[in-house]
């Protein structure tokens, strides 16, 4: 089938949350406790356990609103989901295999498999992975899987009315976004780039299979603007404690050297 993902254009969101709510009935997951948060229409706060597609609803600066032809104000709105990272470190970081790669090139964690360990929650760059309360097990967005496997496509883009979620083959998605860059670059809109297509734009994971179209700095849709999987930091790490242990010994080298230079 090819390797599959998401592309997600943060310009067509309408703030609707057909997509979560399509996910939550698709894959069972209870309600949020319908909550208020404070954060406006944001009553599911952030990805977790039970939500794996969230909306954020950010509200943007008067001056950078006005910068895109707006009035006082706007809404920068995004869905945004579990990346199924090129370079996934919750699935380097699990001791049980319970996490794997699909043929499609998505990341899942196999329930039946999770040991409630917590190690890939802190692996995750993006802070999707949580563990549910009642036993401890790990839970994400798993792309799916189940409908992929029926010939269907997820159920958030499935139900996304004005296409903002769009799934399909890796390859061609990124032509779309390109096209679609491209696009609103001509119509005035030049804060427009993509966020995590390849891995030249996003080395720590070596890209994304669920990437997005921003028109604003990945921070203020809470995205980290450098991910790095810890376990490329690894190398760096044992060539910063190697010199450090060469420098020690070379310190005390000289040190045995002036010694015994002052008492002869």
């Amino acid at each position: 089938m090819g390797e599959k993902g998401f592309f997600t254009d943060a310009t067509l969101c309408i703030g609707c949350k057909a997509c979560e709510v399509a996910c939550k009935q698709w894959n069972q997951l209870p309600d949020d406790g319908f909550l208020f948060t404070g954060r406006s229409y944001d009553n599911t706060g952030a990805l977790g356990a039970t939500t794996w597609r969230h909306v954020a609803f950010v509200e943007r600066p008067a001056l950078e609103a006005q910068a895109d032809g707006g009035g006082g104000f706007s809404w920068l709105l995004l869905s945004d989901v579990c990346k199924h990272c090129d370079r996934a470190g919750c699935l380097e970081a699990c001791p049980t295999g319970a996490i794997t790669r699909t043929e499609l090139g998505s990341v899942y964690i196999q329930p039946d498999v999770c040991n409630g360990c917590g190690y890939c929650v802190s692996a995750c760059p993006f802070g999707v992975v949580e563990r549910q309360e009642d036993d401890g097990r790990a839970f994400k967005c798993t792309l799916c899987y189940d409908r992929l496997k029926g010939d269907l496509e997820p159920a958030c883009a499935k139900a996304c009315p004005t296409d903002s979620i769009v799934f399909g083959d890796r390859d061609e998605l990124r032509a779309r976004a390109a096209a679609r860059v491209d696009e609103l670059h001509r119509r005035g809109v030049g804060s427009a780039y993509l966020y995590g297509e390849s891995e030249a734009s996003q080395p720590g994971t070596e890209g994304l299979h669920a990437f997005f179209l921003l028109v604003d700095e990945p921070e203020v849709y809470n995205l980290p603007p450098d991910p790095v999987v810890p376990t490329k930091r690894v190398g760096a790490a044992w060539a910063s404690m190697g010199l450090a242990a060469l420098a020690a010994g070379a310190a005390a080298a000289l040190s045995v050297l002036a010694g015994r230079g002052a008492r002869s």
